[in-house]
């Protein structure tokens, strides 16, 4: 089976060239299952119903989200009765939405986890212990033929430790909230593909997506001032693409970077 998993979309500019792109992307990419982060993708804050339906019109088969999930007050609802949209599950158990959903699916059964680090963010409910949790009454390659794992958080230290805790029971552990690709996908010990930060989809001619004046001004000068806009300029696709076997861990993994100035091909 082939995933494809791609970081925070921010903006709308990048949002646009996601859906514009991801059927073409798809179809050369043979991939069977497309994950994105949609949690900036309403101008850089949050993410609306008609975004969400515009992506799943495109190809995406789920959306995750993080801590900006609720900037845009709307999403309350249709969260609510869109399964396809989740949000960390470490939130309080009445939030709102899932923070997991299986997809039933041509190739097999597809578990999708969004989770929330807790180093520098929001004090959720213990990560570590949620993820357990989920995988033991979720065995891969028995009960489901691949896991991925979405862990929205700020801390490499965080990421790189859920990873190896997973290791050998997830088909993919990614980061996501950084914006920024690392250069570290790699399998495993135990066969699970990891990477620390899928990056975004966005105008890396930026400050982790947004138009670079403000947010540099505020560094140098110390002082509040303009709000935050999402960069308008072309947008780099990025991701990470995994293909797993028959016990739905990961046979291969490649990063995905399309367009804009971090471009690999």
């Amino acid at each position: 089976m082939r995933i494809m998993f791609l970081g925070d979309i921010v903006g709308r500019a990048a949002r646009e060239k996601v859906v514009r792109e991801l059927p073409h992307i798809k179809t050369e990419y043979m991939i069977d299952f497309a994950i994105v982060n949609g949690e900036n993708s309403a101008g850089g804050f949050g993410i609306t119903e008609d975004i969400c339906k515009d992506l799943f019109s495109s190809g995406v088969d789920c959306i995750t989200t993080g801590n900006h999930l609720w900037d845009q007050r709307e999403i309350l609802d249709f969260i609510s009765n869109e399964d396809r949209l989740l949000r960390p599950v470490n939130f309080p158990s009445h939030t709102p939405g899932s923070g997991f959903n299986i997809f039933e699916t041509e190739k097999g059964k597809i578990l999708v986890i969004n989770v929330m680090g807790r180093l520098f963010m929001d004090p959720l409910d213990d990560p570590f212990k949620i993820i357990d949790e989920l995988l033991t009454n979720n065995e891969l390659g028995k009960d489901i033929d691949a896991i991925v794992i979405d862990v929205h958080a700020e801390a490499t230290s965080e990421k790189v430790a859920l990873g190896h805790y997973c290791d050998g029971r997830a088909s993919l552990v990614v980061g996501t909230h950084t914006h920024i690709p690392t250069a570290d996908h790699q399998i495993l010990q135990f066969g699970t593909g990891y990477q620390t930060d899928a990056g975004m989809c966005g105008d890396y001619d930026s400050v982790i997506g947004m138009e670079k004046t403000e947010p540099v001004r505020r560094f140098v000068e110390k002082t509040p001032g303009n709000r935050f806009s999402p960069a308008q300029g072309d947008a780099t696709i990025c991701g990470v693409i995994i293909e797993t076997n028959d016990d739905g861990l990961c046979d291969k993994i490649e990063p995905l970077r399309l367009g804009g100035v971090l471009s690999s091909t």
